[in-house]
């Protein structure tokens, strides 16, 4: 009986994680077989670091959109490649794809102009992307993947035939008018062990936009004149809109003892949020972080502007006054 494992999938190229499944472990060569990227990015959204590794769009009912991504050759060996389109959905915090060539509503809105091609080792090429929305199209955001897939049959694994996709998320929203809002908040910090000797630092993030989020971002530390960090996100968190989800950070550096200030700087997209307050070092147990978020320091500044501009105009048109009477 011929088996199939898959040992590879991975979506997109950026340092968030991504789903991965692995029935069998391969050699670290049959891993790097091919790698993708994106190519083109919208004039829109160049500044976006979703929109640099994953398709992010929005489109009225009708529309079309054309990409290009850029598939290579990573391996020594000459590579025949399938290009397909299949179906992906959010779950549990996180961008998930079914195994095989299941499709959805949007995968099968996807035309990939080129079914399969050969490369040569380190060689590269476009492969051309159309994503066409039907007329009738209801409003929403949907989710799916663009896959390159390598199926290879080693001698040396018998019956056993090796799956190595890796892919690009496609986030596209559905609508007429303008694309929905993103926004997010972040409700709080806490700090817990971590499963080795370094503690780890959460925050509670809820999506108060109408786009999903992937969460990214940095925590830094600073006690007296010592700095620590930046410290990455290190789960991948895709939360739904209305929905909440926990973003952790490793502290993974050892630290002296006693309190520290630490300011975390999450991300979406362009959408960023901050969040500051005060964590006791070593972290023996689960603990709340006083914190403060970016929101709030925003609405005090603004409300210190306007208070200090209505104290500056009172003070000026007492000095007219004056100057009026003395005239």
């Amino acid at each position: 009986m011929l088996l199939a494992s898959v040992v590879l999938v991975a979506l997109g190229v950026s340092a968030a994680p991504a789903v991965a499944v692995r029935e069998q472990r391969p050699d670290p060569a049959e891993e790097a077989a091919i790698s993708i990227r994106m190519l083109d990015i919208p004039a829109s959204r160049v500044h976006d670091p979703r929109a640099q590794v994953y398709i992010v769009d929005h489109l009225k009912p009708g529309a079309t959109i054309n990409r290009r991504v850029e598939v290579q050759n990573t391996s020594a060996e000459t590579q025949k490649i399938d290009f397909y389109a299949g179906a992906a959905s959010v779950e549990n915090n996180a961008f998930t794809v079914p195994g095989g060539r299941t499709g959805n509503e949007l995968s099968g809105w996807i035309r990939l102009k080129t079914a399969t091609m050969e490369l040569d080792p380190g060689e590269r090429r476009p492969v051309a992307v159309e994503i066409a929305v039907p007329e009738k199209a209801s409003r929403g955001e949907r989710y799916a993947a663009i896959w390159a897939q390598v199926t290879s049959a080693k001698e040396r694994t018998g019956n056993v035939t090796q799956i190595h996709r890796v892919g690009i998320r496609v986030y596209l929203d559905v609508g007429p008018g303008g694309e929905p809002p993103t926004d997010f908040r972040i409700e709080g910090l806490a700090a817990e062990p971590g499963t080795g000797e370094f503690p780890v630092v959460t925050a509670e993030v809820t999506n108060t936009g109408e786009r999903a989020l992937d969460m990214t971002g940095t925590l830094s530390l600073t006690k007296t004149a010592v700095q620590a960090g930046p410290f990455k996100v290190t789960n991948g968190v895709t939360i739904l809109p209305g929905q909440s989800g926990q973003v952790r950070i490793e502290v993974n550096q050892t630290l002296p003892a006693g309190t520290w200030d630490v300011h975390a700087k999450l991300a979406s997209g362009t959408v960023e949020r901050t969040a500051t307050g005060k964590i006791v070092l070593p972290v023996a147990a689960p603990m709340t972080v006083s914190a403060t978020s970016g929101a709030s320091w925003l609405v005090y500044s603004v409300g210190g502007i306007a208070l200090l501009a209505l104290v500056t105009l009172g003070g000026w048109y007492l000095f007219r006054q004056r100057r009026t009477r003395l005239a």
